[in-house]
C-alpha cells in the first residue's frame, strides 16, 4: 500500500508507493483513484495528464496555478531524473499563506507530490533530461492561467540554482511577486 506523508501546511501530501521487486525488475501502482480519494483528498478527480522534458539541469518551471473556477490540483511524479518540487500556499484566507513545501522527487524514489488547488506549483530540475509527469483536476484554461515569481525573496524557497544560472521560459521570468499577486 502507498504510504502518505503530511506537512505542517494543510493540503499537500507526499505519496510513497509500495514497490514490488524481483530479479525481473519492479512493479508498483502509480495511481489508484479509490485509495487517493480515501486517504488524500476525497473531492479530487483527475481529468488531464501532462508530461514535460527539461534538457538542462537547473531548468525552473513555475510557479504556476489557475484561478477559480478552473483551479487545478496536481499529482506530480518524475519518470526520469530528479527535481526539487515546490508548492506555495496562495489561499488568501489560509494561516499558511505564502508558505511552501519543497521535496525532492526522482525516478529512483518514485515519490509523488499532491498539490491541492489554491497552491502555486513549480520545480527545478536537478539532472539533465528530466521528465516530469503530472495529473490535473481540471483542464488547462489559458484565461485562468497565472504565475508567481519563482525567486520572490518573500517566499524563502531554497532553490538549488542561482537566478543567473537558471533556465526559464520568458513567461516564467515575468511572473509577479506574492505581494503583487491578484487573486
Amino acid at each position: 500500500m502507498t504510504t502518505i506523508e503530511r506537512f505542517a501546511i494543510a493540503g499537500p501530501a507526499l505519496l510513497h508507493p509500495k514497490v514490488h521487486g524481483d530479479a525481473r525488475g519492479h512493479f508498483f501502482e502509480a495511481f489508484r483513484q479509490d485509495m487517493f480519494q480515501r486517504h488524500v483528498d476525497p473531492a479530487v478527480a483527475f481529468v488531464q495528464d501532462n508530461q514535460s522534458l527539461s534538457r538542462p539541469a537547473g531548468t525552473v518551471r513555475g510557479l504556476h496555478f489557475q484561478l477559480e473556477p478552473r483551479a487545478q490540483a496536481k499529482l506530480v511524479r518524475v519518470l526520469r531524473g530528479s527535481i526539487l518540487d515546490v508548492a506555495v500556499d496562495i489561499r488568501p484566507s489560509s494561516p499558511t499563506f505564502g508558505q511552501h513545501v519543497a521535496v525532492t522527487l526522482s525516478a529512483e524514489n518514485r515519490a509523488q507530490l499532491y498539490v491541492p488547488a489554491g497552491f502555486a506549483h513549480g520545480f527545478c530540475t536537478l539532472e539533465p533530461d528530466t521528465e516530469v509527469f503530472y495529473k490535473t483536476s481540471d483542464y488547462y484554461s489559458p484565461e485562468h492561467d497565472r504565475g508567481l515569481a519563482w525567486n520572490d525573496p518573500a517566499l524563502g524557497i531554497d532553490w538549488p540554482v542561482t537566478e543567473t544560472a537558471a533556465t526559464l521560459s520568458d513567461r516564467d521570468r515575468k511572473h509577479p511577486r506574492l505581494s503583487d499577486l491578484a487573486l
